[in-house]
C-alpha cells in the first residue's frame, strides 16, 4: 500500500512536507502514515483524497487506500 499511496502523492507534484502541511502533522508523521508504520485517519485520508482529485478526477479512499494498483 505504500507505494501506491507515495504514486499517487508523486502524481499531484507535492512533496511529503507540502502534504504533511495540509494535514498539520509533521514531515517524519507523514513519512510514518506513507511508510505503513502508522495509519492515516479518516480526515487525513479525505484531505490527501482531495489533492489527488486535483490531478486524478472520481479517485476515491477506496481506490488510494484500498486498492493495490495506482490508476485501476
Amino acid at each position: 500500500m505504500k507505494d501506491v499511496i507515495a504514486g499517487y502523492r508523486r502524481m499531484t507534484g507535492m512533496r511529503q512536507a507540502d502534504i504533511a502541511k495540509k494535514m498539520n502533522i509533521s514531515r517524519q508523521s507523514y513519512w510514518n502514515k506513507e511508510t505503513g508504520r502508522t495509519p492515516f485517519t479518516d480526515k487525513e485520508k479525505m484531505i490527501f483524497v482531495a489533492e489527488v482529485s486535483k490531478v486524478v478526477p472520481g479517485v476515491s479512499v477506496i481506490d488510494i487506500f484500498f486498492n493495490q494498483k495506482v490508476g485501476k
